[in-house]
């Protein structure tokens, strides 16, 4: 909703709040605003007159011209617009102005003619193209003779305005329309609204020798006609034609232009019929299926039963609440006027504008209106078509009416208004809130009796009147008070704290974060796992596809990354973190999981634009220091055995944590992706609820570490983690870390052997190894693995 500041202060005084105050206000009591824009920032113009225009003799299209400011002396202005021409008002940027995008004017020489000043098109003011007329649009702006000669011309046209852009919620449809803004903002600066005072001169005749209405719908419980004659349509005033520009809407003529500035200024949508198009008898009713009517936009529009119209004798003539048809437009041969105002259903306008147009009209019936605007709307009409078109008002008007004309009146007491704020507001405190917002109020004791106006649509029950009090005496005056009693941190706050560590573990390995669908297809449910479970199907799914609760995060990463291999981004590593779902019996289980997907290079110096190619070794890796960040070293291990059937045989393992399993790696199977990717999942409800000791932290040693190397050649079977595991038994404490840095198996090695090369660190924190001692812990090493492992050691 772009609010005009000027619209606006015809309703309520704003005084000398800055626009800027006056949307922090707003915001303040939930009313959101996205901009502050000015129509026009222009400085420094004045109102001229042309006195003489003559061609430039060096140019076949620039004019010199004469022009009086006011001020007693005349400028030379060269002009190229084509529509430049003596005795006329223009709008003139005098020297040292500045425009909108920057531009300053400058005292120039223009092909030998000097130029001081500039006449300006109404773009040049910084007026968006889409509000220009065509004449606008080809050159400079006339002004109306009566411009006042050395005035501001920003003032003049209405253009000294700010519109401030409210981004509403969807249940404030109140507050589409200027005087529901009024009300908002009265009840913020504690000032009275003042409506507009609708006095019609003169009415004649009876709108029954004209129209009769039939309505044989319930899905229109309020629908009015009246009728003005003899309106002639041309240019409408510039004020009318400012308050559209600043609520974001182009001028038209006259009679449109009243439509639309009752719209803003009432909420109310209108409908404007040609009494000779529309006929005698109007008929609203509900469409007949595949029934047609071409709408303003000359488009033929196939009707359905849900669709409410509007129609004479002969044939539809408008959609309710979405659009006029083409046959009953108001033209600029048009003299008699029939306004329609009326109420139809939401949920069937909805409909319709969902296949045809949703419109500011549209929206506004989409989420209510009130029955008592819908008179003065309609009204108000018929005013402003007396005043500026210079119609004649026939007597009466149509009326159906089926609408409850009963305000809504609510109980409520102060305490339960104190106990649901935390605050402890007085009766006179709330007295005076609702006395801000234009609430009638009966007080008996600490009890409130509320009169809600039918502007007020979203207050229907106690709980909405304690916000409108909390909103309007300010949540800012809710003081902050220290809890009563004692508590624990429960174990969803200690798993959310650590489900953000893992999150922030992975991301630093460069591992995005992605959310993708809940729903799985029946084809992948089941995939990536050996679990016996039932997985959880939708009653309704809206996709076949889409029909299953998942129980992997893998198939849905698989998606992502093909959805960015298909468009040649090679490199991916994602992680995500989402619940997961399934029954045991007539149990449903709810875990959270962690998958994470990795294929292509990883960067590991950008600035040097070094990378490595992914392989399992680095996913391990990343699942390693995770493990380790949580608590869990020396706990967990990689260990060989069945896995899902999805994960290559040779590059894969079980996941277990003091032997519980928790989860699976390795290399999706190559029948599933020709490309290499590696893949992780953790099931991090296990693993959040398995008990970690306090984790302490070590000094870094002060005295250095002595490396030695090793390799040995092993049986291809040998498992690598239980060679590990005798390397660092027979280490002991003084071993402090084992590296793996080469894998071999080649010609210089025994058919069904593999070459494994270790480097070993030694160090202790409180002394200096010497050689001695360390060959003789390597020695031991060395035994051990020949002993327990049946390695051999290799000399070269």
């Amino acid at each position: 909703m772009k609010l005009s500041r000027k619209f606006l202060s015809e309703y309520v005084d704003l005084g000398t709040i800055s626009d800027f105050d006056l949307a922090e206000a707003m915001t303040s009591v939930g009313n959101e605003y996205e901009s502050i824009t000015p129509i026009s920032t222009a400085t420094n113009l004045v109102i001229g007159y042309v006195k003489t225009c003559t061609m430039h003799p060096d140019s076949d299209h620039l004019h010199v011209c004469t022009v009086t400011v006011g001020s007693g002396e005349d400028l030379n202005i060269v002009c190229g617009a084509p529509n430049v021409s003596a005795l006329k008002k223009v709008i003139v940027a005098l020297v040292g102005a500045e425009l909108p995008g920057g531009v300053v004017i400058k005292k120039g020489n223009i092909r030998g003619q000097e130029s001081n000043g500039m006449l300006c098109s109404l773009g040049e003011l910084g007026i968006e193209h889409k509000y220009l007329s065509e004449e606008d649009k080809m050159g400079i702006h006339i002004l109306a003779d009566d411009a006042p000669l050395g005035e501001d011309p920003l003032a003049y046209l209405n253009y000294d305005d700010t519109s401030i852009d409210f981004e509403l919620t969807s249940n404030r449809g109140d507050l589409l329309s200027v005087i529901g803004m009024a009300y908002e903002v009265g009840a913020i600066l504690n000032k009275p609204v003042k409506l507009p005072t609708i006095k019609i001169m003169s009415e004649e005749d009876d709108i029954n020798n004209y129209l009769s209405l039939n309505v044989t719908t319930d899905t229109c419980p309020l629908y009015l006609l009246r009728m003005v004659k003899n309106v002639t349509i041309k240019e409408s005033p510039n004020w009318l034609k400012a308050r559209l520009l600043a609520s974001g809407i182009r001028s038209i003529n006259n009679v449109v232009d009243i439509s639309n500035y009752i719209m803003l200024e009432y909420g109310q949508p209108l409908h404007f019929f040609d009494y000779a198009s529309l006929g005698a008898k109007v008929n609203v009713r509900c469409a007949e299926d595949s029934e047609k009517l071409t709408t303003l936009d000359k488009q033929v529009r196939t009707l359905t039963k849900n669709d409410i119209v509007i129609a004479n004798e002969q044939e539809v003539v408008a959609l309710a609440g979405v659009m006029g048809g083409l046959n009953s437009e108001v033209e600029i041969t048009t003299k008699d006027i029939v306004i329609e105002s009326a109420i139809f259903n939401a949920s069937n306008v909805r409909l319709t504008s969902k296949t045809v147009l949703r419109s500011e009209a549209s929206n506004r019936f989409e989420k209510g209106l009130d029955p008592e605007r819908t008179y003065l709307a309609i009204n108000r009409a018929c005013e402003l078509l007396e005043l500026y078109a210079s119609g004649t008002v026939i007597k009466g008007e149509l009326i159906h009416d089926k609408t409850i004309k009963e305000n809504k009146v609510i109980e409520i007491t102060k305490a339960r208004i104190n106990k649901v704020l935390g605050m402890t507001l007085t009766s006179s405190e709330i007295l005076d809130v609702m006395k801000r917002l234009a609430f009638l109020v009966t007080v008996k004791e600490d009890t409130f009796l509320v009169e809600v106006p039918s502007r007020r649509m979203d207050i229907s029950i106690p709980e909405d009147l304690i916000e409108e009090v909390g909103r309007i005496h300010g949540i800012e005056n809710v003081h902050g008070t220290l809890p009563i009693g004692t508590g624990t941190a429960g174990s969803y706050e200690r798993n959310y704290l650590k489900e953000k560590e893992v999150r922030s573990r992975l991301l630093s390995h460069g591992l995005s974060q992605v959310i993708t669908y809940t729903l799985t297809s029946p084809l992948n449910v089941k995939k990536y796992t050996l679990d016996d479970f039932t997985p959880i199907e939708l009653k309704d799914p809206m996709l076949d596809d889409r029909k299953y609760l998942r129980y992997s995060l893998i198939p849905s990463l698989l998606n992502v990354a093909d959805y960015n291999m298909s468009r040649k981004t090679k490199d991916i590593a994602i992680h995500e973190i989402s619940n997961i779902y399934y029954k045991t019996g007539d149990d449903i289980i709810e875990e959270k999981k962690l998958a994470a997907l990795i294929t292509g290079n990883v960067i590991t110096n950008e600035w040097q634009h070094l990378s490595i190619k992914s392989d399992f070794y680095y996913t391990k890796g990343i699942v390693e220091d995770l493990l380790n960040y949580l608590g869990f070293n020396r706990r967990y291990s990689f260990e060989s055995g069945t896995v899902p059937k999805e994960y290559h045989p040779y590059q894969s393992a079980i996941i277990k944590i003091d032997r519980d399993i928790i989860g699976y790696i390795g290399m999706v199977h190559p029948k599933i992706s020709k490309t290499p990717i590696f893949v992780f999942e953790l099931n991090l409800t296990k693993i959040m609820n398995i008990s970690i000791r306090q984790i302490k932290d070590k000094e870094i040693s002060k005295y250095p570490s002595i490396s030695k190397d090793m390799a040995f050649s092993l049986d291809k079977e040998v498992v690598v983690a239980d060679v590990i595991q005798t390397i660092r038994k027979a280490g002991g404490k003084l071993l402090s870390n084992i590296n793996i840095f080469d894998v071999y198996e080649g010609e210089n090695i025994e058919a069904n052997k593999k070459s494994i090369a270790f480097n070993l660190t030694f160090m202790d924190p409180t002394r200096t190894l010497n050689d001695e001692e360390v060959m003789t812990i390597f020695n031991k090493i060395i035994s051990s693995v020949v002993t327990t492992n049946n390695g051999v050691l290799r000399d070269k």
